[in-house]
């Protein structure tokens, strides 16, 4: 499947490309709660929410004293800011 191009919005995105996207960043969907997804890379973990607005994206124990790190990323930035920003880590 091919994806916009990488700097449309992502409100412009279908819901099933976004899910493409995802995958192929190497999240895995929630069987539970469909809009929740996961990911684990060697030096961090992390949760996404597909909020109404925007993607939440939780960093497990990455803050200096243990604790979660979060951050709320509109749906208006492109898909290629929202990749070097989400995946990039805490």
């Amino acid at each position: 499947m091919v994806l916009p191009s990488p700097d449309t919005p992502l409100y412009n995105h279908p819901l099933p490309d976004i899910e493409i996207w995802l995958q192929r960043q190497g999240c895995e969907q929630d069987q539970e709660v469909p809009h929740c997804w996961h990911i684990s890379r060697p030096l961090w973990r992390a949760d996404i929410s597909l909020d109404t607005d925007s993607l939440v994206v939780r960093y497990i124990n990455a803050g200096a004293d243990g604790q979660d790190v979060q951050r709320v990323f509109k749906y208006s930035l492109s898909r290629q800011d929202l990749q070097a920003a989400i995946f990039s880590g805490p």
